[in-house]
Protein backbone atom coordinates (compact mmCIF):
# COMPACT_ATOMS: atom_id res chain seq x y z
CA UNK A 1 0.00 0.00 0.00
CA UNK A 2 1.46 3.32 -1.06
CA UNK A 3 1.63 5.97 1.65
CA UNK A 4 0.14 9.39 0.88
CA UNK A 5 1.62 11.03 3.97
CA UNK A 6 3.25 14.30 3.14
CA UNK A 7 1.59 14.42 -0.32
CA UNK A 8 1.12 17.94 -1.66
CA UNK A 9 -0.93 18.72 -4.75
CA UNK A 10 0.61 20.52 -7.67
CA UNK A 11 0.68 24.30 -7.06
CA UNK A 12 -1.55 24.95 -10.06
CA UNK A 13 -4.15 22.43 -8.95
CA UNK A 14 -4.09 23.70 -5.36
CA UNK A 15 -4.64 27.27 -6.54
CA UNK A 16 -7.49 26.18 -8.78
CA UNK A 17 -9.21 24.32 -5.94
CA UNK A 18 -8.75 27.30 -3.65
CA UNK A 19 -10.28 29.69 -6.19
CA UNK A 20 -13.26 27.41 -6.81
CA UNK A 21 -13.86 27.04 -3.06
CA UNK A 22 -13.74 30.82 -2.64
CA UNK A 23 -16.17 31.22 -5.55
CA UNK A 24 -18.67 28.87 -3.94
CA UNK A 25 -18.37 30.20 -0.39
CA UNK A 26 -18.19 33.92 -1.20
CA UNK A 27 -19.72 34.36 -4.67
CA UNK A 28 -20.44 38.09 -4.37
CA UNK A 29 -16.95 38.93 -3.16
CA UNK A 30 -15.53 36.71 -5.89
CA UNK A 31 -17.39 38.67 -8.56
CA UNK A 32 -16.60 42.03 -7.02
CA UNK A 33 -12.87 41.26 -7.23
CA UNK A 34 -13.31 40.67 -10.96
CA UNK A 35 -15.50 43.75 -11.42
CA UNK A 36 -12.80 45.91 -9.85
CA UNK A 37 -10.60 44.88 -12.80
CA UNK A 38 -13.47 45.41 -15.34
CA UNK A 39 -13.52 41.76 -16.34
CA UNK A 40 -15.79 38.81 -15.64
CA UNK A 41 -14.86 35.24 -14.63
CA UNK A 42 -15.55 34.04 -18.20
CA UNK A 43 -13.07 36.66 -19.51
CA UNK A 44 -15.76 38.86 -21.05
CA UNK A 45 -15.69 42.63 -20.77
CA UNK A 46 -18.53 43.98 -18.64
CA UNK A 47 -20.52 45.27 -21.61
CA UNK A 48 -19.93 42.33 -23.92
CA UNK A 49 -22.63 39.76 -24.71
CA UNK A 50 -21.94 36.07 -25.27
CA UNK A 51 -21.57 34.47 -28.69
CA UNK A 52 -24.97 34.05 -30.34
CA UNK A 53 -26.22 31.73 -33.08
CA UNK A 54 -29.55 31.31 -34.87
CA UNK A 55 -30.57 28.15 -36.74
CA UNK A 56 -33.74 28.52 -38.81
CA UNK A 57 -36.19 25.70 -39.55
CA UNK A 58 -35.07 23.00 -37.09
CA UNK A 59 -38.68 21.80 -36.58
CA UNK A 60 -39.89 20.54 -39.96
CA UNK A 61 -43.45 19.94 -38.73
CA UNK A 62 -43.85 23.61 -37.74
CA UNK A 63 -44.75 26.47 -40.07
CA UNK A 64 -41.85 28.49 -38.70
CA UNK A 65 -39.14 27.66 -36.19
CA UNK A 66 -35.77 28.75 -34.85
CA UNK A 67 -33.13 27.45 -32.46
CA UNK A 68 -31.22 30.20 -30.63
CA UNK A 69 -28.11 29.92 -28.49
CA UNK A 70 -26.74 32.78 -26.40
CA UNK A 71 -23.71 31.30 -24.72
CA UNK A 72 -25.05 28.14 -23.12
CA UNK A 73 -28.63 29.41 -22.95
CA UNK A 74 -30.58 27.50 -25.59
CA UNK A 75 -34.21 27.99 -26.63
CA UNK A 76 -36.34 26.52 -29.39
CA UNK A 77 -39.29 28.42 -30.89
CA UNK A 78 -41.92 26.83 -33.13
CA UNK A 79 -45.01 28.37 -34.73
CA UNK A 80 -48.06 26.40 -35.80
CA UNK A 81 -50.90 28.06 -37.73
CA UNK A 82 -54.52 26.99 -37.36
CA UNK A 83 -57.64 28.43 -38.97
CA UNK A 84 -60.00 30.17 -36.55
CA UNK A 85 -63.16 32.25 -36.78
CA UNK A 86 -62.31 35.91 -36.04
CA UNK A 87 -64.27 37.85 -33.47
CA UNK A 88 -67.16 40.09 -34.47
CA UNK A 89 -65.28 43.14 -33.19
CA UNK A 90 -62.16 42.31 -35.25
CA UNK A 91 -63.33 40.49 -38.38
CA UNK A 92 -60.18 41.22 -40.42
CA UNK A 93 -57.39 40.23 -38.05
CA UNK A 94 -55.79 37.03 -36.85
CA UNK A 95 -54.34 36.30 -33.46
CA UNK A 96 -51.14 35.19 -31.72
CA UNK A 97 -50.91 33.00 -28.62
CA UNK A 98 -47.56 32.77 -26.82
CA UNK A 99 -46.41 30.00 -24.49
CA UNK A 100 -43.02 29.66 -22.80
CA UNK A 101 -42.07 26.37 -21.20
CA UNK A 102 -39.18 25.40 -18.94
CA UNK A 103 -38.93 21.60 -18.55
CA UNK A 104 -36.84 20.22 -15.67
CA UNK A 105 -33.97 19.36 -18.02
CA UNK A 106 -33.23 23.05 -18.63
CA UNK A 107 -32.13 23.93 -15.10
CA UNK A 108 -31.57 22.33 -11.70
CA UNK A 109 -33.81 25.07 -10.27
CA UNK A 110 -36.83 23.67 -12.14
CA UNK A 111 -38.27 20.62 -10.42
CA UNK A 112 -40.39 17.88 -11.99
CA UNK A 113 -44.12 18.32 -11.47
CA UNK A 114 -43.78 21.99 -10.53
CA UNK A 115 -43.89 24.62 -13.30
CA UNK A 116 -41.16 27.25 -13.20
CA UNK A 117 -42.46 30.46 -11.65
CA UNK A 118 -40.65 32.62 -14.20
CA UNK A 119 -42.19 30.86 -17.24
CA UNK A 120 -45.61 32.62 -17.28
CA UNK A 121 -43.89 35.95 -16.55
CA UNK A 122 -41.66 35.57 -19.60
CA UNK A 123 -44.61 34.43 -21.73
CA UNK A 124 -46.57 37.58 -20.76
CA UNK A 125 -43.57 39.81 -21.48
CA UNK A 126 -43.07 38.16 -24.87
CA UNK A 127 -46.71 38.60 -25.81
CA UNK A 128 -46.67 42.27 -24.77
CA UNK A 129 -43.48 43.01 -26.73
CA UNK A 130 -44.59 41.17 -29.88
CA UNK A 131 -47.90 43.05 -29.92
CA UNK A 132 -46.64 46.50 -28.87
CA UNK A 133 -43.58 46.51 -31.14
CA UNK A 134 -45.68 46.27 -34.30
CA UNK A 135 -43.56 43.41 -35.59
CA UNK A 136 -46.64 41.57 -36.83
CA UNK A 137 -49.53 43.10 -38.74
CA UNK A 138 -52.42 40.93 -37.57
CA UNK A 139 -54.38 41.88 -40.69
CA UNK A 140 -51.94 39.76 -42.69
CA UNK A 141 -53.26 36.75 -40.78
CA UNK A 142 -56.77 37.32 -42.13
CA UNK A 143 -58.08 34.87 -44.76
CA UNK A 144 -61.75 35.69 -45.33
CA UNK A 145 -63.19 38.76 -43.65
CA UNK A 146 -65.42 37.81 -40.75
CA UNK A 147 -65.15 34.10 -41.55
CA UNK A 148 -61.59 32.84 -41.29
CA UNK A 149 -58.20 33.97 -40.01
CA UNK A 150 -54.99 32.40 -38.77
CA UNK A 151 -54.30 31.71 -35.13
CA UNK A 152 -50.51 31.60 -34.67
CA UNK A 153 -49.48 29.40 -31.75
CA UNK A 154 -45.96 30.36 -30.72
CA UNK A 155 -44.43 27.76 -28.39
CA UNK A 156 -40.99 28.43 -26.95
CA UNK A 157 -39.06 25.74 -25.09
CA UNK A 158 -36.07 26.44 -22.91
CA UNK A 159 -33.57 23.63 -23.43
CA UNK A 160 -30.81 25.08 -21.27
CA UNK A 161 -31.20 28.04 -18.89
CA UNK A 162 -27.94 29.88 -18.33
CA UNK A 163 -29.11 33.47 -17.97
CA UNK A 164 -30.82 36.11 -20.15
CA UNK A 165 -33.78 33.84 -20.83
CA UNK A 166 -36.04 36.62 -22.08
CA UNK A 167 -33.40 37.83 -24.56
CA UNK A 168 -33.01 34.36 -26.03
CA UNK A 169 -36.78 33.75 -26.08
CA UNK A 170 -37.50 37.04 -27.86
CA UNK A 171 -34.75 36.44 -30.40
CA UNK A 172 -36.11 32.95 -31.13
CA UNK A 173 -39.64 34.36 -31.54
CA UNK A 174 -38.43 37.08 -33.92
CA UNK A 175 -36.43 34.55 -35.93
CA UNK A 176 -39.33 32.06 -36.06
CA UNK A 177 -41.76 34.70 -37.36
CA UNK A 178 -39.16 35.78 -39.93
CA UNK A 179 -38.90 32.15 -41.04
CA UNK A 180 -42.67 31.55 -41.03
CA UNK A 181 -44.15 30.11 -44.22
CA UNK A 182 -47.94 30.48 -44.32
CA UNK A 183 -49.69 27.36 -45.69
CA UNK A 184 -51.87 27.56 -48.79
CA UNK A 185 -55.59 27.09 -48.11
CA UNK A 186 -58.64 26.86 -50.36
CA UNK A 187 -62.39 26.39 -50.04
CA UNK A 188 -63.73 22.89 -50.57
CA UNK A 189 -67.17 21.98 -51.91
CA UNK A 190 -68.67 22.36 -48.41
CA UNK A 191 -67.34 25.89 -48.06
CA UNK A 192 -64.70 24.88 -45.51
CA UNK A 193 -61.06 25.92 -45.65
CA UNK A 194 -58.60 23.11 -46.27
CA UNK A 195 -54.83 23.09 -46.58
CA UNK A 196 -53.50 22.80 -50.12
CA UNK A 197 -50.38 20.72 -50.62
CA UNK A 198 -47.52 22.07 -52.71
CA UNK A 199 -48.19 19.38 -55.33
CA UNK A 200 -51.78 20.52 -55.90
CA UNK A 201 -51.35 24.29 -55.77
CA UNK A 202 -50.82 24.67 -59.56
CA UNK A 203 -53.79 22.55 -60.60
CA UNK A 204 -56.68 24.40 -62.19
CA UNK A 205 -59.27 22.82 -59.90
CA UNK A 206 -57.58 24.27 -56.82
CA UNK A 207 -57.84 28.00 -56.19
CA UNK A 208 -55.90 29.02 -53.06
CA UNK A 209 -57.44 31.79 -50.98
CA UNK A 210 -54.05 33.17 -49.94
CA UNK A 211 -51.84 32.55 -52.96
CA UNK A 212 -50.16 35.96 -52.72
CA UNK A 213 -49.76 36.09 -48.93
CA UNK A 214 -47.26 33.43 -47.88
CA UNK A 215 -44.83 35.45 -45.72
CA UNK A 216 -45.46 37.97 -42.99
CA UNK A 217 -44.13 41.47 -43.48
CA UNK A 218 -41.72 42.05 -40.59
CA UNK A 219 -41.57 45.84 -40.72
CA UNK A 220 -39.66 46.15 -37.46
CA UNK A 221 -38.03 43.45 -35.36
CA UNK A 222 -37.68 43.73 -31.58
CA UNK A 223 -34.45 42.73 -29.83
CA UNK A 224 -33.58 42.88 -26.16
CA UNK A 225 -30.62 43.03 -23.82
CA UNK A 226 -30.69 42.18 -20.13
CA UNK A 227 -28.16 43.90 -17.89
CA UNK A 228 -27.22 43.57 -14.26
CA UNK A 229 -26.57 46.76 -12.30
CA UNK A 230 -24.26 46.30 -9.33
CA UNK A 231 -22.97 49.47 -7.75
CA UNK A 232 -21.24 51.46 -10.46
CA UNK A 233 -20.96 48.43 -12.74
CA UNK A 234 -23.24 47.32 -15.58
CA UNK A 235 -22.95 43.73 -16.83
CA UNK A 236 -24.52 42.92 -20.19
CA UNK A 237 -26.05 39.51 -20.95
CA UNK A 238 -25.57 37.90 -17.52
CA UNK A 239 -25.17 34.18 -16.95
CA UNK A 240 -27.45 32.37 -14.52
CA UNK A 241 -24.71 32.50 -11.88
CA UNK A 242 -24.36 36.26 -12.26
CA UNK A 243 -28.14 36.64 -12.04
CA UNK A 244 -28.22 34.64 -8.81
CA UNK A 245 -25.43 36.64 -7.19
CA UNK A 246 -26.52 40.16 -8.20
CA UNK A 247 -30.23 40.85 -8.12
CA UNK A 248 -30.83 44.14 -9.95
CA UNK A 249 -31.79 43.17 -13.52
CA UNK A 250 -32.78 45.58 -16.29
CA UNK A 251 -34.11 44.44 -19.66
CA UNK A 252 -34.21 46.94 -22.53
CA UNK A 253 -36.16 46.16 -25.71
CA UNK A 254 -35.43 48.15 -28.88
CA UNK A 255 -36.80 47.62 -32.36
CA UNK A 256 -34.71 47.55 -35.52
CA UNK A 257 -35.37 51.27 -36.00
CA UNK A 258 -33.72 51.98 -32.62
CA UNK A 259 -37.00 52.90 -30.95
CA UNK A 260 -37.53 51.97 -27.31
CA UNK A 261 -40.25 49.31 -27.02
CA UNK A 262 -40.03 48.58 -23.30
CA UNK A 263 -37.80 48.82 -20.27
CA UNK A 264 -38.31 46.29 -17.50
CA UNK A 265 -36.62 46.20 -14.10
CA UNK A 266 -37.02 42.93 -12.26
CA UNK A 267 -36.52 43.40 -8.52
CA UNK A 268 -33.36 44.54 -6.81
CA UNK A 269 -32.73 47.29 -4.31
CA UNK A 270 -30.85 49.62 -6.62
CA UNK A 271 -32.67 52.73 -7.78
CA UNK A 272 -31.73 53.42 -11.37
CA UNK A 273 -30.39 56.86 -12.14
CA UNK A 274 -31.06 58.37 -15.56
CA UNK A 275 -27.38 57.97 -16.48
CA UNK A 276 -27.55 54.23 -15.72
CA UNK A 277 -30.70 53.83 -17.83
CA UNK A 278 -29.00 55.66 -20.71
CA UNK A 279 -25.97 53.38 -20.45
CA UNK A 280 -28.21 50.30 -20.55
CA UNK A 281 -30.03 51.65 -23.61
CA UNK A 282 -26.69 52.36 -25.32
CA UNK A 283 -25.57 48.78 -24.71
CA UNK A 284 -28.96 47.52 -25.95
CA UNK A 285 -28.54 49.54 -29.15
CA UNK A 286 -25.16 47.93 -29.83
CA UNK A 287 -26.63 44.51 -29.11
CA UNK A 288 -29.62 45.18 -31.38
CA UNK A 289 -27.26 45.92 -34.26
CA UNK A 290 -25.35 42.68 -33.59
CA UNK A 291 -28.50 40.55 -33.42
CA UNK A 292 -30.00 42.19 -36.53
CA UNK A 293 -26.90 41.23 -38.49
CA UNK A 294 -26.91 37.66 -37.12
CA UNK A 295 -30.58 37.27 -38.11
CA UNK A 296 -29.95 38.73 -41.59
CA UNK A 297 -27.10 36.29 -42.15
CA UNK A 298 -29.25 33.36 -41.05
CA UNK A 299 -32.09 34.39 -43.39
CA UNK A 300 -29.64 34.89 -46.28
CA UNK A 301 -28.11 31.45 -45.70
CA UNK A 302 -31.61 29.96 -45.70
CA UNK A 303 -32.40 31.56 -49.08
CA UNK A 304 -29.16 30.26 -50.59
CA UNK A 305 -29.90 26.73 -49.39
Amino acid sequence: MTSTEGYKPEPGLAAEIEVEAYRRLFPLQYYERHLAESVRPDSRALGRARDTTIALGPVTSADGSALVKIGDTTVLAAIKLEVMTPSIDSPDVGSVAVDFQMPPICSPVVRPGRPAEVAPVIAKQLSDVIMSSGMINLKELSLISGKAAWMAYLDIYCLNADGSLFDAALLSATAAFSHLQIPLVSLNDDGKLITVSEELKDKAAVEPVNKENRKLTIAVAPFSLTCIVHGKYILADPTSEEESVMDTHVTVVLDSKERLVSLYKAGGAVLLHISVVKDCIMLAKQRMEELSEILRESLSAMEVD
